[in-house]
């Protein structure tokens, strides 16, 4: 392919100055805002059991012995526990009476 037609445009030597409007802003004071903050609500239910697991063993025996039903299962449970941790030499001594 060859080329067949060339044509040559005037081109101005200095491009003109593209003109700028200046924006002039008025001045707004931004008033500081308040750190975001959340609330959460917890139920009755809620609160009840956060304590139930945060009390101490000294806390669950004393409601314990002031027939709290739900302190004598937890006992309850905790001895049961230990029991299971013993060893069968321990329990077999045991049945033994030595």
């Amino acid at each position: 392919m060859a080329i067949s037609q060339v044509t040559q445009t005037n081109v101005p030597a200095v491009a003109p100055k593209p003109t700028v409007t200046p924006v002039i802003k008025e001045a707004t004071k931004s008033k500081p805002q308040p750190p975001a903050t959340d609330s959460v609500l917890i139920s009755t239910a809620g609160k009840a059991a956060l304590q139930e697991a945060t009390e101490t063993p000294a806390q669950t025996a004393q409601e314990a012995r002031k027939g709290d039903a739900q302190a004598q299962r937890k006992l309850a449970r905790a001895a049961a526990a230990e029991e299971a941790k013993e060893s069968p030499a321990a329990k077999a001594k045991e049945a033994q009476g030595t």
